[in-house]
This record gives structure tokens, C-alpha cells and sequence, in this order.
């Protein structure tokens, strides 16, 4: 007997044979190669059997050789299922479209909730996310997964210390947590300018106060340079020492730059495969060539599809393979001393206020070891070193 899956695939139908001799027709179509099944006697002249609805053709030209006579009882299987369909088929596009645009919008994003945030740092997220693609109305699968999402808005905006990204349905939600901003100490006008660092004065505007130094005095770091106490010793007026006190300050950096160095960086290619994830098997629907990269780091997103609000066994796929190149950098000597000289002059300008100038460097020493140039640089700097310290009442 059939496969009955075959059967149903294939279709089938029931047949209702009357007249003189039917056992001899069916014995005819069994003959003949004719597939029957189930045969039942149904009255004295009559019996009802199944045959596959592929032999219908071959099932006339037997009767026509009998005194039978054939009728259909009823069809079932596939191919009489695709016709009630094709009777019906403006409900089932209907219906077909309906389940598509339910699990489109089950896919958006409807709403973005931004929380413990100020007014102008919830205004520079939005801007940021629109700036990045990620507004209401975009599909969820065209949009960056959270954690780049999340690495973005912490990179461009300055004000947070830290942002959490969490997709729920169709939302967005960011739980924001902001830099404490220093509390801005109202400064008492009652106190005197010391020394915050050991420097030569090289330069003195006092605008209040009265000063215990002057121009080329050797200071230490805390010593009085303009006091806040003026007048007679015996009836002293107390004023807010208020001036720029410039010094010459001192700094020494060490650096080192090796002469070789291998560095890998992407060269901007790269290739891109998508994949629909069932279950847990892959199916590749775009970008199935292999790139051929020898060096490369590969980037995966899986986004799940929702409907409604159950997730669906079935994820879109990317996986992004970036070439990289590895570099080598050679220096000569004279190479790296520059570019060591240049490194330290950098990361000593972090360290300044903007205020303070460079007036001069000197190279202590200098060597190459291990394949480094190693440098200890001594520099010179004017800047201000006055720093306000409060008196008290009864100092």
C-alpha cells in the first residue's frame, strides 16, 4: 500500500461502482496496475473503494470494458484543497495580508522612553538616536543591535557616565545615569593667594591684596604670594587677595618609541552575509560568497522577529567580515627621537591649563635599548601659580 502522506499530497478519491459485476472490475483495475484500497460492499450491486486521483483516466478505460457504471463520491488531498482555496482566495490574500502587516508592526519601533535624564541630555540622546538611525516607525532589524546602540550614545555624548539599552515589544527604553557635576563652591572674598607649586615668579598683576613677594623670588609649594591683610599690623582690614601670579614651573617626562611596530588596521573592505537563523539552522539568503580574506574580524547581529508579542523561532542574521592589513612601521633613530619629543610635548599639554606656555625643553638623556628609543625630556613652563586659600575669622 501507498505512502499515505503520498496519498494525501497527491490526492485521492472515493469511487462508488453499481451494476453487474463489480467484483470483477475491481479485479480488472487490480489487473491493470490500478492502486484501490479499502473496498466495502455499500448495497447488493454497488461498492465503494479508494484510488489515487492521478489513475482516474486509467479507472474509465477499464469500465468502459464492464457492465459497471462509476460515480465520484468525494476528493481529498491537496489538489482539492488548492481548489477551495483558489474559490476563496480574495479571504486568503486578505487574510495573508492582514498576518503581514500585524507582524511588520509587531517589528517596528513604536516608542523610545528616555529615564533619569534632564531635559538637555534626553534632547541629545534623541537627536543622537535620530542621528544613528534609530527613530519611531523604523523596522527593528534595520536598526543597530542594543550594545552598539548603547557604545554609540556613550561615545558622542559627554554628559552621561553610563547608558542602559533595553528593547521590550516595540520600545525603546534607555535608563540613563549622568556625571555628577561638581557643586560650584561660591568662593569667600576673604583669603589669600599662595603658591601651588615650586616656580621662580616671573610675572605679578595684584589687583587686591598685598604682595609678599616679587618677580624672580624662588616660592614653595603653600607659601604666602599675596595676602589678604591689609593696612597698619595693630588694626589689619581683611580683603579677598585677588591677581595672576605667573611662575616658571619645571616638568620632566620620559617616553619611549620603538623603532619596529606591527599594527593591524581595517582597510575598509568588507563584506556583509545574511542569513535567516529557524530554530537553529541558517539559512543564507544573501552574500554567499566567501571574500577571501586572510585577515579579517567577523561581526555578528541576530534580531529576533516578534508577533505580537511572542518571539518567533526565527532570527535575521548578519554576519560582517572586515579586512584588515597588518603594517609595519620602521623608524630610524632621528625618527623616533622626533616623533618621541613630539609625544611627550602632547601628553604634557594635557596636563596644563590652557593658559600655561612651553618656553623650553631639554633632553637629559637618551638611549636605545631593546629595539626603543628611550628619552627623559625636562621642559620649562610659565604658568599661574596662585591658588586662593580663605582666612578666618580670628587667624
Amino acid at each position: 500500500m501507498k505512502n499515505q502522506w503520498t496519498n494525501f499530497y497527491t490526492g485521492y478519491v472515493k469511487v462508488k461502482a453499481y451494476g453487474k459485476g463489480t467484483e470483477r472490475l475491481v479485479n480488472a483495475l487490480v489487473r491493470n496496475g490500478i492502486h484501490v484500497w479499502d473496498v466495502t460492499r455499500s448495497g447488493p450491486d454497488s461498492i465503494l473503494f479508494f484510488m489515487d486521483l492521478d489513475e482516474v483516466p486509467s479507472l474509465r478505460k477499464v469500465v468502459r470494458k464492464s457492465d459497471c457504471k462509476v460515480s465520484f463520491v468525494h476528493g481529498k488531498g491537496g489538489p482539492f484543497i488548492l481548489k477551495r482555496i483558489m474559490k476563496n482566495s480574495g479571504f486568503l490574500a486578505g487574510s495573508i495580508a492582514f498576518l503581514i502587516s500585524i507582524f511588520i508592526l509587531s517589528n517596528m519601533i513604536w516608542k523610545i522612553d528616555v529615564h533619569n535624564a534632564n531635559p538637555q541630555t534626553e534632547h541629545a540622546i534623541r537627536k543622537e538616536l535620530k542621528n544613528i538611525g534609530v527613530k519611531v516607525g523604523k523596522l527593528q532589524f534595520l536598526v543597530y543591535d542594543a550594545e552598539s546602540i548603547q557604545r554609540k550614545l556613550s561615545e558622542r555624548i559627554d554628559s552621561v557616565t553610563w547608558i542602559g539599552v533595553e528593547l521590550k515589544g516595540t520600545t525603546y527604553h534607555f535608563q540613563v545615569v549622568e556625571k555628577k557635576q561638581p557643586k560650584v563652591t561660591q568662593k569667600t572674598s576673604l583669603q589669600n593667594l599662595v603658591a601651588i607649586k615650586k616656580a621662580v615668579i616671573t610675572d605679578m598683576f595684584i589687583e587686591k591684596g598685598q604682595p609678599k613677594v616679587k618677580v624672580n623670588d624662588y616660592v614653595n609649594k603653600g607659601q604666602l604670594l599675596v595676602s589678604g591683610l591689609i593696612g597698619k599690623d595693630d588694626n589689619p582690614q581683611i580683603v579677598g587677595a585677588k591677581g595672576v601670579i605667573k611662575g616658571e614651573t619645571w616638568y620632566k617626562s620620559n617616553v619611549e618609541v620603538p623603532l619596529k611596530t606591527k599594527f593591524s588596521v581595517f582597510n575598509g573592505e568588507e563584506r556583509t552575509k545574511h542569513s535567516l537563523l529557524l530554530w537553529k539552522a541558517s539559512v543564507p539568503i544573501w552574500g554567499f560568497r566567501d571574500p577571501g580574506y586572510k585577515s579579517f574580524e567577523t561581526e555578528v547581529t541576530e534580531r529576533p522577529f516578534f508577533f505580537l508579542q511572542w518571539k518567533l523561532p526565527i532570527s535575521y542574521k548578519t554576519a560582517t567580515k572586515r579586512n584588515k592589513e597588518v603594517i609595519v612601521r620602521n623608524y630610524t633613530a632621528e625618527q623616533a627621537e622626533r616623533e618621541a619629543i613630539k609625544m611627550a610635548k602632547i601628553d604634557l599639554s594635557k596636563q596644563l591649563h590652557r593658559d600655561a606656555r612651553i618656553v623650553g625643553e631639554k633632553i637629559l638623556h637618551r638611549s636605545i635599548d631593546n629595539g626603543k628609543v628611550k628619552m627623559t625630556i625636562h621642559y620649562q613652563v610659565i604658568e599661574n601659580i596662585a591658588a586662593g586659600q580663605p582666612i578666618f575669622q580670628g587667624d
